[in-house]
């Protein structure tokens, strides 16, 4: 039987939140808001995908009714900063039109279905991969449902925790199969990973600033074979 890496992740979560603090994961000021980042932060960078919120903000549009009944083209234009904002834009409105007509527009309605029935939901709309919507489960519905990035990915494989090129569920199941469901939790240890990723465990890695490759002797980061 595989041995339970608990101690392991935990480890690594203890060590990044020692070398990071706390990230205050997601930065949004309502669920709805929330729900709408995680579309548009599809294949860019926060930064850009935050500017597209606060555009819709500052044009009175970031409420699901306006959105479910607006041209894509008006939510288009407000959301450039997002990239693929023609599709984004298509994403938004009929996601906007599911939260109206099946749960109200009431976050507490959408979060009061079971999990795995929502993630289904949520699944079945046009352009929404598993990281879209486990982002909008665990964020804005409070699911605790473990989200996976490229981040992940790239550092639990160097890791060795993972094998190369393992697939979104395989990353998933690491975390679920050895965590207690902690919504607390796995908001800030996803956003801790988001956070190494971008400053340290990079393609071209930095393990020399890496605060976790030394917590566990048994624990040894191939990273740093890329920069031989």
């Amino acid at each position: 039987m595989p041995v339970p890496l608990t101690d392991d992740l935990l480890l690594i979560y203890d060590a990044l939140l020692a070398a990071f603090g706390h990230q205050h994961w997601w930065p949004a000021k309502t669920p709805f808001e929330t729900m709408v980042g995680a579309i548009l932060t599809q294949n860019v960078s926060w930064t850009n995908a935050a500017r597209a919120v606060a555009n819709l903000e500052d044009a009175g549009m970031l409420d699901p009714r306006l959105l479910a009944s607006a041209d894509t083209a008006d939510i288009a234009r407000l959301i450039v900063p997002s990239r693929y904002y023609n599709q984004k834009a298509e994403r938004i409105r009929e996601f906007a039109r599911v939260y109206v007509a099946e749960f109200d527009a009431d976050p507490a309605a959408m979060a009061a279905v079971e999990a795995g029935e929502l993630r289904e939901r949520l699944l079945a709309i046009r352009g929404f991969g598993k990281e879209t919507v486990d982002t909008i489960l665990l964020y804005a519905c409070e699911k605790p449902i473990f989200v996976v990035d490229a981040y992940t990915r790239r550092i639990f494989s160097r890791y060795g925790l993972l094998p190369e090129g393992a697939s979104y569920d395989q990353t998933q199941r690491l975390f679920a199969g050895n965590l207690e469901p902690d919504v607390a939790l796995f908001n800030d240890y996803h956003a801790q990973i988001v956070r190494l990723g971008k400053t340290t465990c990079k393609r071209s890695p930095l393990c020399n600033r890496c605060p976790i490759r030394e917590i566990h002797e048994g624990l040894a980061c191939a990273g740093a074979q890329l920069l031989r």
